[in-house]
């Protein structure tokens, strides 16, 4: 589930890496994360903000192809229409699935397989670290996702488990 949010960048961002993001009217970069369906992350790409989101996706999948070989579909949203889905059909072998909002729901309405990147990006702004760009270079701010998610999923799995049965057995 390849899904981006745009975040403001701090003063030490050189302005070569940096860019407008006009539907959100943010100055920085966007960060562009890959997903499994538990959220768990397979790849990260930060772009300048001004990058559209089909243009990184590209990128974004082409790494994650060659890593997992086993990926035959993805879902994402709206804004990965287009040539997109012919091209990572023809190119990758890859299915992508758009995960389309309803036009006749106004507001908030949750949807399907989209919410799975959302709580992942959440996740991901629960370090301080992540909440602007401080990095100087867009592979020291990737580093800094995976840093962070590798924190996440390590505590994760060394969380002991408290179900019923370890609880109350003596």
């Amino acid at each position: 589930m390849p899904k981006a949010v745009s975040v403001k960048a701090d003063a030490t961002v050189a302005l070569a890496s940096r860019g407008f993001d006009a539907g959100k009217k943010i100055n920085g970069r966007k960060r562009h994360l890959l997903t499994d369906t538990l959220g768990l992350l397979l790849a990260v790409l930060v772009t300048p903000a001004s990058t559209t989101d089909r243009d990184a996706a590209r990128a974004l999948l082409l790494a994650a192809r060659g890593r997992f070989e086993r990926l035959a579909r993805v879902w994402a949203d709206g804004g990965y229409t287009g040539h997109l889905v012919d091209w990572s059909a023809a190119q990758l072998g890859v299915v992508l699935d758009i995960v389309r909002r309803s036009d006749d729901i106004s507001g908030f309405q949750v949807l399907p397989r989209r919410w799975v990147v959302e709580r992942s990006f959440a996740w991901c702004l629960r370090s301080r670290r992540l909440v602007r760009d401080y990095e100087r270079r867009t592979d020291t701010s990737e580093a800094v996702i995976l840093w962070s998610m590798t924190m996440l999923m390590s505590r994760r799995l060394a969380a002991r488990p408290q179900g019923p049965a370890l609880m109350g057995a003596a």
